[in-house]
C-alpha cells in the first residue's frame, strides 16, 4: 500500500452479511434495471450500470442502515448511471445506423408490427424526450412506485422538488401524448 493510499473494504461479504446483502437488494434487480434503462437510454448499458450498482451496493452495504433498500438501491443506481453518463460524454461513440446496415427479415411482417407496439412505443418515446431530471422522477413513481419521500432520498433533492418535478414531467408527457390534428390528417 503506497504513501496515499487507502484501505479499501472488500467485495467479499461475510456469510451473515451475504444473506442480509440478498434479502435486502436482490429482490430490486428489476428495480434497478428499469432504472437505468431509462436513465441511460440503453440496454446494454443498463446492464453493466447495474452491475456496477452491485458492486458499489456490496463494497458500502456496511452503511445501509436496515428497512427496505429498494430506495437506498436505487439510490446507488443513479449515482452509477450518472457516471456511466458522463463518461460517455467524455468519449462519445459513433453510432450504429440501423436504417443503413439492415438487410431485412422476410420472417416479420414490419407492419404488423408497427400497429402492435404503436402505443406502447409512442409512451416509451414521449418518455425517453422528456429531460432527465423529469424522466428519473416519472420512472420512480410512476414505473416503480416509489413514495415522493423515497424519491427524494434516490435523487437527493427536496420533496417539493421532487412533486414539481413530477408534475411537470406528467404535463409534458401529457403534451407529447395528445392527439396531433396534423398527424391524423395524414
Amino acid at each position: 500500500m503506497g504513501i496515499n493510499a487507502r484501505p479499501m473494504r472488500s467485495f467479499d461479504l461475510e456469510a451473515d452479511e451475504r444473506r442480509q446483502f440478498d434479502q435486502a437488494l436482490l429482490p430490486h434487480l428489476d428495480a434497478a434495471y428499469n432504472l437505468a434503462r431509462w436513465l441511460t437510454q440503453d440496454a446494454h448499458a443498463a446492464e453493466d450500470v447495474v452491475q456496477e450498482a452491485y458492486l458499489r451496493a456490496a463494497q458500502y452495504f456496511h452503511s445501509f442502515r436496515g428497512g427496505d433498500g429498494r430506495a437506498w438501491l436505487l439510490g446507488v443506481v443513479r449515482r452509477a448511471a450518472y457516471d456511466w453518463l458522463a463518461r460517455r460524454r467524455a468519449h462519445p461513440e459513433v453510432a450504429f445506423n440501423e436504417v443503413l446496415h439492415d438487410r431485412g427479415d422476410a420472417s416479420t411482417n414490419p407492419e404488423d408490427a408497427v400497429f402492435r407496439k404503436a402505443d406502447q412505443a409512442r409512451v416509451h418515446e414521449a418518455l425517453a424526450e422528456l429531460p432527465p431530471a423529469f424522466r428519473e422522477v416519472v420512472v420512480l413513481r410512476d414505473l416503480e412506485g416509489l413514495s415522493y419521500q423515497e424519491i427524494a432520498g434516490v435523487t437527493e433533492v427536496p420533496l417539493g422538488t421532487v412533486m414539481s418535478r413530477l408534475a411537470r414531467g406528467r404535463e409534458q408527457l401529457q403534451r407529447r401524448l395528445a392527439p396531433c390534428p396534423e398527424r391524423e390528417a395524414l
